[in-house]
């Protein structure tokens, strides 16, 4: 375990230029690429280590591209130059998968390997927080309710917002917009909290605010770990997994009374989680060996299960019967069709 986690710093390889509208793969090879999620990839990291560590194979290649950017290369055509899984920290779009088809991308199988929670964390140099998701939300939004009309947000302190609340700046670091991170929190907290206004009229609201109280911090969820080290008034965004691996170092925030657990998480108690993905291109499958025994490792218990590895690094298991739907569908190499979406 502790070699694959110190791998971790250095493992990320760039995957060669797309080849847009090619209708086969150029030539076989025995080298799996991956991009996507970086929320997902410290479990796809270790799985790939894993993989190379006991099979004939290479060990796959693997970029944190975000989930928006993943599915994009991943759509971008069927060839050499184009990846073969991209993982997601959220569902493909309907939107999404059809423009994989127009590109030539028509058969891929989608994989659920878990459930993540989304934590509000900061430095452990602090005293720990509880927030409500209406609070977390006019801490973020771009425009907010004041006395009944909604303006810029005026807050530049938490206790601004209410003053039970620390007076300390409103400084949170978070995902970009091709996060699936970051469409998780849009849907999980602005959507919920927003549509509970009056001001809002019933509508969701997902604007952040972009003066500088939320800090886009690009897709590497690394990066933002290290700087609430360094700025220790900052909160950041991410995936609970990399709250598990820095427990000396970070505190989770408490959403309306609930601490950011595994067992929370897992109950479906704790408001901000959601399930993470891949996505397999199965025209590429013939031409590249290993791609379904990488796959059939992945979903295999001793991967995602109770107790699995990957539990150690954070992912919250499936329930039994979902664990074996998600193994039906791997096995069956089950095409994923718009209408399912």
């Amino acid at each position: 375990m502790n070699r694959i986690l110190k791998s971790r710093a250095f493992k990320t390889t760039v995957i060669a230029a797309t080849v847009m509208g090619v209708a086969g793969v150029a030539q076989a090879r025995d080298q799996i690429r991956i991009v996507g999620s970086s929320t997902v990839y410290p479990f796809a990291s270790y799985v790939t280590e894993e993989f190379g560590a006991i099979t004939e194979y290479p060990t796959p290649v693997i970029e944190s591209t975000g989930s928006g950017g993943g599915i994009r290369l991943f759509c971008n055509g069927v060839g050499e130059g184009t990846p073969d899984i991209s993982n997601a920290s959220r569902r493909i779009k309907a939107s999404e998968l059809e423009r994989c088809a127009e590109y030539g991308v028509t058969d891929v199988t989608e994989v659920k390997i878990g459930s993540d929670g989304i934590v509000l964390a900061q430095s452990s140099s602090n005293d720990e927080l509880d927030l409500t998701l209406e609070q977390l939300f006019l801490a973020v939004a771009a425009q907010v309710p004041v006395d009944g009309e909604l303006v810029d947000n005026p807050y530049e302190q938490w206790s601004d917002i209410d003053s039970e609340l620390p007076e300390r700046d409103i400084s949170i670091y978070g995902p970009p917009s091709t996060s699936g991170t970051r469409d998780a929190f849009e849907e999980l907290v602005m959507e919920v909290a927003s549509e509970d206004m009056a001001a809002y009229g019933g509508e969701a609201y997902t604007e952040v605010r972009a003066d500088g109280a939320y800090i886009d911090a690009g897709e590497n969820d690394n990066l933002i770990v290290q700087r609430l080290s360094e700025d220790t008034n900052a909160f950041g965004i991410f995936g609970y997994s990399f709250l598990v691996e820095n427990p000396d170092t970070l505190i989770g925030t408490a959403i309306g009374g609930v601490e950011p657990t595994a067992e929370a998480i897992s109950a479906g108690d704790y408001p901000v989680a959601r399930s993470l993905f891949f996505y397999v291109k199965n025209q590429h499958a013939e031409e590249v060996p290993p791609l379904y025994d990488y796959v059939e490792m992945f979903v295999s218990e001793t991967m995602i299960g109770e107790g699995g590895y990957l539990m150690d690094l954070g992912l919250i298991p499936l329930p039994e019967a979902e664990r074996e739907q998600t193994r039906k569908k791997v096995e069956e190499r089950a095409s994923l069709q718009v209408s399912d979406l």
